[in-house]
């Protein structure tokens, strides 16, 4: 089993399993993911509730940061912002790309953007990850 599929396997019985969040490619630099949004995680008007919108980036800024941390060590999300800028109506899918601002010995800062399946920008996230040490 490839790293990429293991990474999977080990968020899927998680939230981001719940939501439905699908990683497409983990490395260093970047990852990207994809969300199909579903009723259950939308808000009155079918679109994308921000929240969901928020943990998706969520999980894929801490995907980054794990994908960089060195052995033993492990992480958390100390602060997030987030700008909507497009609604994602449901039966779409939108996907999330996070590249570094930052990748520090004690924390790293990525910036998550998320398109919908035009292209268009639906949110940006820029959020810090405390790296704690093994």
């Amino acid at each position: 089993m490839d790293a990429l599929e293991q990474l999977r396997e080990r968020l899927a019985p998680f939230f981001p399993g719940l939501l439905g969040i699908e990683i497409i490619e983990a490395g260093p630099e970047r990852v990207r993911a994809t969300l199909k949004v579903r009723k259950e995680i939308c808000t009155v008007g079918d679109t994308l509730h921000g929240g969901a919108l928020m943990a998706f980036a969520d999980t894929i800024g801490a995907v980054a940061t794990f994908v960089n941390l060195p052995a033993g060590a492990r992480t958390t999300t100390l602060e997030s912002k987030t700008n909507f800028l497009r609604a994602a109506p449901v039966g779409t899918v939108v996907t999330a790309e996070a590249t570094p601002f930052h990748k520090g010995r004690t924390t790293m800062v990525w910036q998550t953007k998320i398109t919908d399946s035009e292209g268009r920008l639906c949110g940006v996230v820029t959020q810090t990850q405390m790296v704690l040490p093994a």
